[in-house]
C-alpha cells in the first residue's frame, strides 16, 4: 500500500509516519509545505528509509498535488496539514481559512479528479482519512462528553476552520461519493510537540528558569491524549472504519491546565531540582484568551467498541515520557526556539 500524508514533518504527522514505518510494510509519501511548526528533524530517523519520500508542497497548489498523485498513485491519504494553534488563529485567522478550509477544498478536488480515474477495484479500497479536532463541538458545561452526533458550535476561528473543514468531507462523500472517514481527537501530547502548545511551552519555559503563564484561573478542562496512542488510532481508522462515519479518538484523561502545570512541576522537581526554590514557584496568571472554551472531553466509546482500540498510556505515564523525552533532546527544541518560537505570548486583542 502507498500512503499518501499530508502535513506529515507536524507533530502528529511525523509521530504517524514513524509509526507506519515501523509497524507496517507500506510506503509513505510524505506531503507538507514546511510552515513554521514543520519541522523535517522530527523525521531525521526515517528520513533514509527505503519506504519514505518527502514531497515539499502546499494543499492549496493544485497543480502541485495533481503531479503528486500522478506520479505516486496513493492507496489512501491522510489529511493532516493544518494551521492548528487558537492563539495564532486569533491574531491572524486568515491564514487557518486559506489552509483548513480552502486548501482542503482543494485537495478534496485533486483528489476526487484522482480517484474518479481509477479502475473499480482500486476506487472501492481507496479512503481518504481527514483528522481533525474536539475543538469543533466547542465547550462543554460540568458534565457529559462530546460524541459522533455532538452538534459542531466552535467558537474559536481555529475550530470554525477545521469544522468547516468536517463539513466540505461530508459533502464531498454525500455528493461525489468519495470514500472519507473522519476522526476528532482531544489534545495531544508528546515528544517532538512544537512549543507553542502548553505541556512542551511549560517544560521549556521551566527548564529556561522563566514564568510559566497559566491563563485565568487555570481551571479550563481538557481531555489529554498521548500522541502514540493517537496515531495508532489513526492507523486502525483508517483500515478498519466504515466509509462516511466519524469517531472520536481521546485519552480519558481530564485535566484542568492548572493541574497538569502543577504536575510537570513535580516530575521536573523529580528530575532536575532547581538550584533555589521549586519549579511551582515560577507558576505566573496571565490574562486569559480571548473565547476560551472551559472544558473539553471526548467519548471514545465508539472507537473503543467497534474497531477494538484502547490508549495504552495514561496520563502520568504518558506525562513522564514527554517531560523524559525533552529533558533528554534539549537540542532538537533549542533549535526550534533559535529559529521561530521563543515563547512569546500569542492571541492577545490588543
Amino acid at each position: 500500500m502507498r500512503l499518501l500524508i499530508t502535513g506529515g514533518a507536524g507533530f502528529i504527522g511525523s509521530a504517524l509516519i514513524r509509526y507506519l514505518l515501523q509497524h507496517t510494510p507500506h510506503h509513505v509519501i510524505n506531503l507538507d509545505k514546511l510552515t513554521y511548526a514543520g519541522n523535517l528533524e522530527s523525521l531525521a530517523s526515517v528520513a533514509e528509509h527505503p519506504r519514505y519520500h518527502f514531497i515539499q508542497a502546499d494543499i492549496n497548489d493544485a497543480q502541485a498535488l495533481s503531479t503528486v498523485f500522478t506520479q505516486h498513485r496513493p492507496d489512501a491519504l491522510m489529511h493532516l496539514a493544518a494551521e492548528s494553534h487558537v492563539d495564532r488563529s486569533i491574531e491572524g485567522p486568515a491564514a487557518f481559512i486559506q489552509t483548513n478550509i480552502v486548501g482542503t477544498c482543494t485537495l478534496l478536488e485533486a483528489t476526487r479528479a484522482y480517484w474518479q480515474g481509477l479502475n473499480a477495484q482500486a476506487r472501492a479500497a481507496f479512503r481518504f482519512h481527514h483528522i481533525s479536532t474536539d475543538e469543533v463541538y466547542g465547550s462543554l458545561g460540568a458534565e457529559g462528553r462530546f460524541c459522533e452526533t455532538t452538534p459542531y458550535q466552535p467558537n474559536s476561528p481555529y475550530a470554525a476552520s477545521k469544522a468547516s473543514s468536517d463539513h466540505l468531507v461530508r459533502a464531498w462523500h454525500h455528493t461525489y461519493g468519495l470514500p472519507v472517514i473522519t476522526s476528532n481527537c482531544s489534545n495531544n501530547y508528546g515528544p517532538f510537540q512544537f512549543p507553542e502548545k502548553l505541556i512542551p511551552l511549560m517544560i521549556i519555559q521551566a527548564l529556561e528558569g522563566k514564568a510559566l503563564p497559566v491563563y485565568g484561573d487555570g481551571q479550563n478542562v481538557r481531555d489529554w491524549l498521548y500522541v502514540e496512542d493517537h496515531v495508532r488510532a489513526l492507523w486502525c481508522i483508517l483500515q478498519h472504519g466504515q466509509v462516511g462515519q466519524t469517531y472520536n479518538v481521546g485519552g480519558d484523561a481530564e485535566r484542568t491546565n492548572l493541574d497538569v502545570v502543577h504536575t510537570l512541576c513535580s516530575l521536573l522537581d523529580e528530575r532536575l531540582p532547581r538550584a533555589q526554590g521549586r519549579y511551582q514557584d515560577l507558576i505566573t496568571p496571565v490574562a486569559d484568551r480571548p473565547g476560551h472554551d472551559r472544558r473539553y472531553a471526548i467519548d471514545a466509546s465508539k472507537l473503543m467498541r467497534e474497531l477494538d482500540w484502547q490508549p495504552q498510556e495514561n496520563f502520568a505515564s504518558g506525562l513522564a515520557k514527554t517531560v523524559d523525552w525533552y529533558l533528554a533532546n534539549r537540542s532538537w527544541w533549542e533549535r526550534v526556539r533559535d529559529g521561530r518560537y521563543r515563547g512569546e505570548r500569542l492571541g492577545l486583542l490588543a
